[in-house]
């Protein structure tokens, strides 16, 4: 497996911007005379603060998209203890990066050009202004097919180069050995290395978008590991879960795929879709925009303190008991840079 090297990007001319650091990253504004009210996060903090800034959005009973709360109807809480929300709004244009991973390991061998048509549709209709996005392919072992960019002609070049990836992965053969196992999908690796190398040192919304049936083999970290990573570098997993059954033997014979992407998806404030029916890849792409661009920011200082590098368990809901809220499971209190 190839490690990519670290990149970055600035997001300039936006106090936003500076917020949207990692949350074991303090953020630090110089004070300026206040313009707005005190719900709208672009205001410039009055003393510099350490703030930990969720992405969320809120499903009625329904599925669907509520966008019209205010920060007087959310509960925080971190580890059992309530929080005051200080910072609230409704985001639609904050730029996003990125990571879209296709999964091409052998289970997936009749699902590669229809996963290359989608992600082209996909690069063509999501970038906007000043968003950008990478593609990393994952088999045997991970290829980075495109670095970080917002042109989608690149991008879709890169998925032009999706092949079949089933060869031996060996001692020889990178980092991240799979014991000599023919059709290794390593998809924990390829998971941690989109959020360590890819999107830790960038600021503002993050996702990773992962194309898998969910099946791990010979990676050479755990899903822990890779939820870890994603958790610290501030990104939520969308999972869709793409299985051609067929691969399998039957529906359920053979495969347990689908819980793995579920529990990455949910403990990093995402959510699992399933291809499937009228659920293309095309629709569920769309869905994930629509979610993308339809996120509230909340920004609260924790009355915990302490940078001592532990898990904080955060709980965040709304006042209607039939709104489910989705955000992450939570953020490492890492000591400041």
């Amino acid at each position: 497996m190839m490690r990519f090297p670290d990149c970055k990007r600035t997001a300039a001319g936006s106090v936003i911007a500076l917020l949207l650091m990692l949350p074991s990253v303090p953020s630090r504004v110089t004070a300026q005379p206040p313009s707005k009210s005190d719900e709208d996060l672009g205001e410039v903090l009055k003393v510099d603060v350490d703030v930990v800034s969720l992405y969320c959005t809120v499903h009625n009973k329904q599925n669907g998209l509520v966008g019209s709360l205010t920060k007087n109807d959310f509960d925080l809480a971190e580890d059992g203890k309530a929080q005051t929300i200080k910072y609230f709004s409704r985001e639609t244009d904050i730029p996003l990066t990125m990571g879209l991973l296709i999964d091409v390991s052998g289970s997936q061998a009749n699902m590669i050009d229809n996963e290359r048509q989608a992600g082209s549709q996909f690069f063509s209709s999501v970038l906007k202004k000043k968003d950008v996005a990478f593609l990393i392919s994952f088999g045997a072992d991970s290829e980075l097919l495109q670095d970080i960019t917002g042109t989608p002609q690149l991008l879709q070049r890169g998925l032009g180069r999706l092949k079949l990836n089933t060869g031996y992965s060996g001692p020889t053969a990178g980092p991240v050995p799979t014991m000599n196992k023919q059709r290794g999908t390593v998809l924990y690796d390829a998971v941690y290395l989109a959020a360590n190398d890819m999107l830790s040192h960038e600021s503002g919304r993050k996702a990773i978008i992962l194309i898998t049936d969910g099946e791990d083999e010979g990676s050479k970290l755990s899903m822990k590991a890779a939820i870890e990573a994603a958790q610290k570098a501030d990104s939520i997993i969308y999972g869709i879960l793409y299985v051609d059954r067929r691969f399998y033997g039957g529906f359920n014979v053979g495969y347990s795929g689908e819980s793995v992407l579920k529990q990455m998806s949910e403990e990093t404030g995402g959510r699992l879709f399933t291809v499937g029916g009228k659920n293309t890849l095309d629709s569920i792409f769309e869905q994930i925009q629509e979610e993308m661009r339809s996120q509230y920011l909340i920004g609260y200082t924790p009355t915990n303190s302490n940078k001592d590098g532990s898990f904080r368990k955060i709980d965040l809901r709304t006042h209607d008991k039939d709104q489910k809220v989705q955000v992450r499971k939570g953020y490492y209190a890492m000591p400041n840079r």
